[in-house]
């Protein structure tokens, strides 16, 4: 009898062992599965898009006339028309998720976007960690400044503040550029604009087409250096190897350029807001 109730108790221990592994197996299994899951969430692919049915797209929300909070709580803007337009056009709702120039990629990296329409520059550095669609506009950076002591050339900031906004194209020509300006930075365009106004530093620098924006409702002031540093183009941007929303943007991008879309859109966004300084052929590629 005691020999045989140890022959059970052996067998016992080894099915009670044998459904240890199995459950652990399953555990793993269900953790990886778990995981696989968590890694898939909230990528930007063509086809989870249209399974949620929105498509999330980085904005401006205090860059007149590009993308801002108008007084009734809307976004508007031209990169706002430009959104609005593609979810349209792919058949889902467009949601809207403010940034700020120096949290765009990071947006994108972090899947909390799907597309940046945020007044996104070009340059060989971003083009290292986002994928960038056909360009939509032409831009460059130019200086604003008081019109009691405007700035008209470069060699006037030596050793003086220039304001500008962190991410900017214009932080970055003037830091690799005109390394003896002394560059103060903030975070939005709200900020940057209001340290101009404060008297903080003696000009201030950004994309020139919204600085003629700017000054045509603030006669104190003056764009006095008009453009420098080379042509630049602002385009849509996508998460690095999203290939499926790459490919139907630039498809998108050619469309609507090739139905006129983009002039109606300048006409209805922009031209209201600049002066004779600016006109249609200085920001839309054709």
């Amino acid at each position: 009898m005691k020999k045989l109730g140890f022959k059970k108790l052996g067998l016992f221990l080894g099915i009670a062992a044998s459904l240890a592994l199995v459950l652990s197996g399953c555990g793993s299994s269900s953790k990886s599965s778990s995981s696989a899951s968590s890694t898939n969430k909230g990528q930007s692919t063509m086809q989870q898009i249209k399974k949620r049915g929105t498509i999330r797209i980085a904005v401006f929300g205090d860059l007149p006339p590009y993308g801002w909070v108008n007084k009734q709580g809307q976004r508007v803007g031209y990169d706002l028309t430009l959104a609005r337009q593609i979810a349209k056009d792919l058949k889902v709702k467009p949601k809207f998720v403010q940034v700020n120039a120096n949290n765009r990629v990071d947006a994108l990296n972090s899947n909390k976007v799907d597309l940046v329409l945020a007044n996104f520059t070009v340059t060989p550095e971003r083009k290292q960690v986002v994928d960038f669609a056909s360009p939509y506009m032409k831009v460059s950076v130019g200086v604003v400044s008081p019109k009691t002591k405007p700035i008209t050339k470069a060699s006037q900031l030596q050793g003086k503040n220039l304001i500008v906004t962190k991410g900017t194209t214009a932080e970055n020509y003037f830091t690799s550029k005109q390394p003896n300006v002394k560059l103060l930075k903030f975070d939005s365009k709200t900020q940057q604009f209001n340290a101009l106004k404060n008297n903080r530093g003696a000009a201030l620098a950004d994309d020139n087409s919204y600085l003629y924006a700017w000054v045509k409702n603030q006669p104190k002031y003056t764009v006095g250096i008009k453009s420098i540093g080379p042509k630049q183009y602002i385009a849509p941007a996508v998460k690095k190897g999203n290939k499926s929303l790459l490919n139907y943007t630039n498809k998108e991008i050619k469309t609507l350029t090739d139905k006129g879309f983009f002039k109606k859109d300048y006409n209805s966004q922009l031209k209201p807001y600049f002066g004779k300084e600016v006109t249609p052929q200085d920001i839309i590629i054709k």
